[in-house]
């Protein structure tokens, strides 16, 4: 099946061709870092690391570009009134941490969740602040081709001209007369309400680390300006795909559309946005106490449960939480690495196998792979997972070891492309632990053969005895004995 993605900017699934052949290019909105990750920020990056990871799987290099949102209203706003904990202010002195510090800081916070929970590392993750001259060069693109303007009461903002842009409001198919003004500055110096800021004057009261020079006066870059020159700074003026959150199609990807296009740049091939994530069908608020956190997730279950709940959607859809999510993604997991632990335990991970010989499983696996490709399907990519780890017992239990050893193979691939083998160095670890463990029973196990053989019950008892202290459960069968670790 040919790869397709529903593209919003069309609103229609098209068949994903890449711009250059065997690569793909994705770009994602990372984090304002002006607090601490909420739940909703994860699970666009996971959805996104899910992408990432299917697009390599298909054979792609895939270059991927993560922002970080370091200057900001809102980042300013909290270090006037936040303080880090060593803080110690001198009397009379107000407590206040600087802006950066406290940008650097959660980004820091957002890393170490991104991190526990297998979001693979972009191969870029720039930083705002960082691109300044990028920025100044796309305004003045933008002034020279008459679809910006300085502002009219001399604040030093800078104003992209929404009126002069035939196309603005194209991504989410809105009329202009329609839409509401721009909040992010004063509209005195406006000559629409709706136009927004390319570039914010510097204001008393600011501090004058939060202001650059420019030809237009002392001041910040706007939100939606940033992307824009980044984006284009690691992937060019065309790539392949841009992805988000929903909550960022409007006005945030609609205003780097038009600014983007209207400086001359094709800008995104395709544009994807995932779905939000309520609380028992409820829209959450920490005004009605209706949240959870990523932090607070990670208190109640493991970082790959966290990580399979927040990735078992289909990546457009809502997302609802309810108390026993986690308990149910748990018990999913449990089933998976029942199924793994059994057999890597008895056959060793050994080599992967190509893409088509997995045997009985073939059927599930070609499943899996065309749910990915028909617009990241994760519930149907599910479904076939648990498919193959269901045929896998069943062929443990009627001993037909190459076809279980096939399905290990195939679940592991699977696994791997959902990011689940990826947690916290699940992969690696649990594939080292497993493989020792199986050397070691299997001396065991060699040992209790020999005393058996020589009638000496009173050895072979103890060693199976302390298997079973172990946690071994050991089976006699016509063919040997075989051996399981106890699920309890």
């Amino acid at each position: 099946m040919t790869l397709r993605f529903y593209d919003t900017a069309s609103a229609e699934v098209r068949n994903f061709v890449p711009l250059v052949e065997g690569k793909a290019s994705l770009y994602y909105c990372g984090a304002t870092v002006q607090g601490m990750p909420h739940v909703g920020h994860i699970r666009s990056a996971i959805a996104f690391d899910q992408l990432t990871r299917w697009l390599q799987y298909r054979g792609l290099r895939v270059t991927v570009v993560r922002n970080v949102t370091d200057i900001d209203d809102k980042i300013l706003a909290k270090s006037e009134a936040s303080f880090a904990a060593d803080f110690s202010p001198e009397p009379g002195e107000v407590p206040r941490e600087e802006w950066w510090a406290l940008a650097y800081r959660y980004e820091q916070e957002f890393l170490k969740a991104y991190d526990a929970l297998g979001v693979a590392r972009p191969t870029y993750e720039p930083r705002a602040t960082g691109h300044i001259p990028e920025m100044h060069a796309l305004i003045q693109q933008l002034i020279d081709r008459g679809h910006a303007y300085p502002a009219l009461d001399d604040s030093g903002d800078v104003y992209f001209d929404v009126r002069s842009w035939s196309k603005y409001g194209a991504l989410t198919r809105q009329n202009i007369d329609d839409m509401q003004a721009a909040p992010d500055a004063d509209p005195r110096g406006k000559k629409d309400p709706r136009d927004f800021a390319l570039w914010k004057g510097s204001k008393a009261g600011e501090p004058a680390t939060a202001s650059w020079a420019s030809p237009w006066g002392a001041g910040r870059p706007g939100w939606h300006l940033e992307c824009s020159a980044m984006v284009t700074k690691y992937l060019g003026t065309e790539f392949d795909i841009h992805g988000g959150g929903l909550d960022l199609r409007f006005p945030h990807h609609e205003n780097e559309m038009a600014q983007s296009q209207a400086a001359g740049h094709p800008f995104a091939n395709f544009w994807m946005h995932n779905g939000m994530v309520t609380y028992e069908g409820e829209k959450m608020s920490k005004s009605i106490g209706n949240t959870i956190s990523p932090a607070e997730m990670l208190d109640l279950a493991s970082p790959r449960v966290v990580r399979y709940y927040l990735g078992q959607a289909h990546y457009r859809s809502v997302l609802d939480y309810r108390p026993t999510s986690l308990q149910e993604a748990a018990a999913a997991v449990e089933r998976i690495d029942g199924f793994l632990a059994k057999t890597v335990a008895r056959f060793g991970a050994g080599p992967g196998l190509v893409a088509g010989d997995y045997g009985p499983s073939s059927g599930s696996m070609q499943a899996f792979q065309d749910a990915m490709d028909d617009d990241l399907n994760v519930p149907r990519a599910l479904a076939a997972l648990h498919d193959t780890v269901r045929a896998g017992n069943t062929a443990l239990a009627d001993g037909a070891d190459d076809a279980a050893r096939k399905a290990m193979h195939a679940v592991i691939a699977m696994t791997d492309v959902l990011g689940l083998n990826a947690v916290a160095g699940t992969e690696a670890s649990d594939t080292r632990e497993a493989e020792a463990l199986s050397v070691l029973v299997e001396a065991q196990l060699a040992a209790r053969a020999q005393a058996r053989a020589d009638k000496d019950w009173a050895a072979s008892d103890a060693i199976r005895d302390t298997l079973k202290q172990a946690g071994i459960v050991v089976e006699d069968g016509p063919d040997g004995a075989t051996w399981n670790l106890r699920r309890d």
